[in-house]
């Protein structure tokens, strides 16, 4: 059941092949043998099993054959643990959350409960989505399901970790600066962030309000196309969600790539990128060219600027944002002090992880008096620089096409003691970003036996027409149907 697309898995629970409730205890055992990659903080069995009874029972009395109304009927999912869920703690990987129990559920949550896709738990994240490695949580880190002395990627590594390693068809995930996108290219699975937007934040606990983005991972392309309407569309309760048309995503991923115009930026194959996973990424833009696509070079000339821009300006809105994490309204609480002050202080300094210290630091360092127009201010005039480049390159090109990460995954606790270096994991991510674009990376190969992600970018709103190229690339090739070899694969 594992290797079925969520296409086949609709197909079959429909001519009755097997049941939402087969395939939720499918699942589970494979998420209670596995003692490898710490994919899940929270199983939620019991609560998946009556979620598939209840789909097994729609579904009796459903007509013949998938469709995209109701796409995941009885599909099982996992969720990342930012999303609040009723009932079920919500953690952010954090111990100022491990016993949090959120009231209500997520708006992403709520599109997937509605649609009768039954939730097998919540998986595991970098604390409150700050990190590129999945080494942040509180619950410990996310290991490789390709090898288990590697990082898994951050933030979302829980999810890409648990695709990959065939305990969940499909993940929801978060993206700020990469965090759906690094984990997917260094576990070998599919990952597409929206555009800023498209997907209601509300229920997601925030990190940085002006860049997080709800999306999606699978295996392969068209099951993100098949899933993303549920959780897509407008939403009042999130005033920066986007009154716009969902499309059918699945209607275009056989539309030919002729004529497509791709853009390859030079600044993303430069001296950082590995030689090895650069020829990986120039064999994947070759395929793209076999099948049509006019492949053009472009420029993003303050891709350098990216990363000190975004690391001013999510760690100020992360200072703003994780301000309410106190110790008196809900989390966790020191109680040893002896007055507010130190209620504060101890609680704050307890509850929270060196990583998310940190980036309070830098965010509350750049939001204050002497240091804002130096710093917060020029980030931002920076920022909208680099949302200019890419619209100049969207003149040009339909698509941008390049590496995900400079490298494979790296070792656990390789970079741990240099902030620096991991934050420099997403030198080809932050920029959409910034941007506000959609981008998505898909399996392109593998360098000595670690994946290796391709990137692409597309411009706002066009999430539909990357899922296209995605699924076209993916027809000509067999990278996203490897698996790990603990579950029956090779490279």
């Amino acid at each position: 059941m594992d290797e079925l697309t969520l296409r086949e898995i609709a197909r079959g629970l429909r001519d009755r092949q097997f049941s939402s409730t087969d395939l939720v205890e499918h699942f589970l055992a494979r998420i209670a043998a596995d003692s490898t990659t710490n994919a899940f903080i929270t199983v939620t069995e019991q609560s998946a099993r009556e979620q598939a009874r209840r789909a097994d029972q729609r579904l009796s009395d459903a007509s013949a054959g998938p469709s995209e109304d109701d796409a995941m009927l009885g599909i099982p999912i996992a969720h990342k643990d930012i999303f609040c869920t009723d009932g079920v703690r919500t953690t952010c990987g954090s111990k100022m959350l491990a016993d949090f129990v959120a009231p209500y559920d997520a708006a992403v949550v709520s599109g997937f409960n509605a649609a009768a896709s039954p939730m097998l738990g919540k998986t595991n994240m970098d604390e409150f989505a700050m990190g590129s490695s999945n080494e942040t949580s509180f619950f410990g880190p996310v290991l490789n399901p390709w090898n288990s002395q590697r990082v898994a990627g951050g933030s979302s590594g829980g999810s890409a970790a648990a695709v990959a390693a065939g305990l969940a068809p499909l993940a929801t995930a978060t993206d700020t600066g990469g965090s759906i996108r690094l984990p997917a290219a260094f576990c070998g699975v599919s990952g597409l962030k929206p555009t800023y937007g498209r997907v209601s934040r509300y229920g997601m606990i925030a990190f940085a309000s002006s860049f997080d983005q709800g999306g999606l991972i699978a295996r392969q392309a068209s099951d993100i196309a098949w899933a993303l309407s549920t959780m897509a569309g407008f939403d009042p309760r999130d005033s920066t969600c986007a009154d716009a048309p969902v499309p059918n995503y699945s209607a275009s991923l056989d539309n030919s790539l002729a004529n497509l115009r791709v853009g390859i930026p030079r600044q993303f194959m430069d001296g950082q990128l590995d030689a090895q996973v650069a020829d990986q990424i120039s064999s994947a833009i070759k395929v793209l060219e076999t099948l049509g696509a006019q492949i053009t070079d472009v420029d993003l000339p303050n891709t350098k600027a990216t990363i000190p821009t975004y690391y001013i300006l999510a760690p100020a809105e992360c200072s703003s944002n994780l301000s309410r994490f106190d110790g008196v309204r809900f989390g966790y609480r020191d109680t040893s002090g002896h007055d507010i002050d130190e209620l504060y202080e101890r609680s704050r300094a307890e509850g929270f992880g060196d990583e998310v210290k940190r980036r309070i630091m830098l965010g509350t360092y750049a939001l204050s008096t002497g240091y804002y127009d130096a710093y917060y201010r020029k980030a931002q005039e920076v920022r909208r620089i680099i949302a200019n480049d890419y619209a100049a390159a969207f003149a040009d090109v339909d698509v941008l096409v390049g590496p995900t990460a400079p490298g494979t995954a790296f070792e656990v606790g390789a970079r741990t003691d240099d902030p620096v270096g991991m934050y420099l994991t997403d030198i080809y991510t932050t920029g959409a970003n910034l941007a506000g674009l959609p981008a998505m990376s898909i399996p392109a190969g593998f360098v000595d036996a670690m994946p290796v992600g391709l990137h692409l970018i597309g411009n706002h709103f066009c999430e539909a027409q990357l899922l296209n190229v995605a699924h076209q690339f993916q027809n000509e090739t067999d990278w996203h149907t490897r698996r790990p070899p603990a579950i029956g694969a090779s490279t």
